[in-house]
């Protein structure tokens, strides 16, 4: 066990990667927290967990709205007493030049990726500051470092996730807090089958082109992530801080 006795807070967990390391981190010992806006998806987490013989609980959360974020931090410290480990997962695509761009899907894609992350890591710190403990994985995105044709706010989104990363890191260290994002690169998810359904007359051939981003000449699984977020959920991190830890198949090679 990676993780025994810790509590775990994940949103966007419903589906994808949040999914995969809601049941990753419930087998690896955690109790975790499933927080999603589709409070269907989060139960059905839950479910998966609880039938795997895991500890979790769900709960819904609009990130975008501080209320919510406030009220969910509040509902899992009584639940469970304290929050040990959170990961900062819930996000949305962007697609667009930035001449292109509508206001409103570019604050759309802010609000939910940069001032979501904002919203439940503010009201999450406070009880890692009285624990003088805690790790907080914020998801940011290769497209952060290496820029990607047509996502405009998404990358500007991600590069700020980044960029607040490294600025929590230095002014949390001194309690005992480790900050750290990830930076995934095309992983194979529901919105991805989405998309090239959306996108291309021929999704296969859609899928093609994702592929040769990658190095591996494949798309990641939500499980590569996963692992990667147990990793710098768990004490095996504890010299791992303010750090960007990249799971992209080699997406940087290719440029």
């Amino acid at each position: 066990m990676r993780l025994p006795d810790k509590v775990c807070l994940i949103t966007g967990a419903g589906s994808g990667i949040g999914r995969a390391t809601a049941l990753l981190f419930a087998s690896e010992g955690a109790t975790v927290g499933v927080a999603d806006i589709d409070r269907a998806a989060a139960d059905e987490t839950a479910a998966l967990i609880s039938i795997a013989g895991g500890s979790a609980r769900a709960y819904g959360v609009d990130v975008t709205e501080p209320a919510s974020a406030e009220a969910l931090a509040t509902a899992v410290v009584a639940d469970f007493g304290r929050i040990d480990v959170l990961f900062n997962n819930a996000g949305i695509a962007g697609v667009g030049l930035l001449h292109e761009t509508s206001v409103e899907l570019w604050d759309r894609v802010m609000a939910v990726n940069t001032r979501g992350v904002f919203l439940v890591a503010r009201a999450v710190l406070p009880h890692m500051i009285a624990a003088r403990e805690g790790s907080i994985i914020n998801m940011s995105s290769t497209i952060a470092e290496v820029g990607l044709a047509n996502r405009a706010s998404y990358a500007a989104s991600k590069g700020a996730v980044l960029s607040l990363t490294r600025q929590m890191q230095a002014d949390y260290a001194t309690y005992g807090i480790r900050v750290n994002a990830l930076l995934p690169g095309t992983i194979h998810t529901p919105f991805v089958d989405r998309y090239l359904a959306e996108s291309y007359d021929d999704p296969a051939a859609g899928m093609e082109i994702l592929k040769k981003r990658q190095l591996m000449g494949e798309l990641g699984r939500p499980e590569d992530v996963a692992a990667a977020a147990l990793y710098l959920a768990s004490d095996e991190s504890s010299f791992v801080l303010g750090s960007g830890m990249f799971v992209d198949g080699g997406v940087r090679g290719t440029k």
